[in-house]
């Protein structure tokens, strides 16, 4: 008697490497938020999008990571989250400025939450090469299960090419701990060295055999102007060890380079899934593009599924964190 034929198995869902972890100062937890971020526009369009109440943080905080459980739980293609921290600026001594830094969430915080969640949330820490004892920060928080280290270096002010953070490049490559560094202008902070952004910059950090991910497709963030697009061609042709996240290639202002990646296939092994949740995924870059029945797909209301279908839709191959875990680092140029 022959065997039934085995039911197909549903794809496994992918990790996102770019969800940002936002929390209000309470109880310890050494997160902090300045005055003057407060008061921007997008944090209170964060407030008012999360129903959060700044009266009652640890109330505000719990409701945050609820919000986030329930969306990514009921994400179709979307099973992991890697929650990211974010570093404060530091000064030359590498004490904490925090005169001049605007967000910080510790990254005890982020790691208690992806112990407590361990089905649902990976740790994305975040150390400031700048910062003294960096090297043994970065070993602290390995040790404690971080899966990579978030970079925004336009707001936390150092220079991502400047060789004086070798030592911690090696480390890095040695833990095997992929980096994730924003690209591009930064919108979301205030007070910014905008340069800091330059893929280019990221060079020295792929010499020292470092896993390193750019964040938003490496676009520029200035709506169809794409000054990074040759910059993503040539490192992704030069280092086995580049890959850039998907995240936030929805939003208006980096359109141009999601546009552009669907010219690549052959580059889209290079491309890690993310969405830069909280903020939104717009659907309207499939108008003219993709069918009235995807478009259908696409007004789900779940972030993390309408960025899956929406890049799968135009065609823009992407794959998931876990496959560059498991891949282990690459060696170093000329090695």
């Amino acid at each position: 008697m022959s065997e039934p034929p085995l039911e197909p198995r549903p794809p496994a869902k992918v990790t996102d490497c770019h969800v940002h972890l936002a929390a209000l100062p309470c109880g310890g937890n050494a997160c902090y938020v300045s005055p003057k971020m407060l008061k921007s526009p997008l944090f209170r369009f964060l407030i008012w999008q999360q129903g959060l109440d700044l009266n009652q943080p640890e109330k505000s905080n719990e409701k945050y990571v609820a919000n986030l459980l329930a969306e990514l739980r009921s994400s179709l293609h979307v099973g992991r989250a890697v929650l990211l921290g974010m570093d404060g600026v530091y000064d030359d001594r590498g004490n904490l400025n925090q005169q001049a830094t605007e967000f910080l969430i510790a990254n005890d915080y982020v790691l208690g939450l992806a112990k407590e969640y361990r089905d649902d949330f990976w740790a994305g820490v975040s150390v400031n090469p700048q910062r003294a004892g960096a090297v043994e920060e970065l070993q602290r928080c390995a040790e404690s299960g971080a899966k990579l280290v978030k970079w925004l270096p336009n707001a936390q002010q150092f220079d991502p090419e400047d060789r004086r953070y070798i030592p911690f490049y090696r480390e890095l490559a040695r833990l095997r701990i992929p980096l994730l560094s924003h690209v591009g202008y930064e919108f979301s902070l205030i007070g910014t060295d905008q340069s800091a952004g330059n893929p280019n910059k990221l060079r020295v950090a792929l010499d020292e055999g470092v896993t390193v991910i750019a964040a938003h497709g490496c676009s520029h963030g200035l709506i169809f102007y794409e000054k990074f697009y040759k910059t993503f061609l040539d490192l992704a042709g030069s280092y086995p060890n580049f890959y850039s996240d998907i995240s936030a290639l929805s939003l208006p202002n980096r359109l141009g380079m999601l546009f552009r990646l669907r010219r690549h296939p052959e580059l889209h092994n290079r491309l890690i899934f993310g969405t830069d949740y909280p903020l939104p995924v717009f659907r309207w870059a499939g108008v003219g593009r993709v069918g009235w029945r995807a478009m259908k797909e696409l007004a789900t209301k779940n972030r993390f599924d309408r960025q899956y279908s929406l890049c799968t839709q135009l065609g823009i191959g992407f794959g998931s964190l876990d496959s560059i875990l498991q891949s282990g680092p690459a060696p170093r140029s000329g090695s």
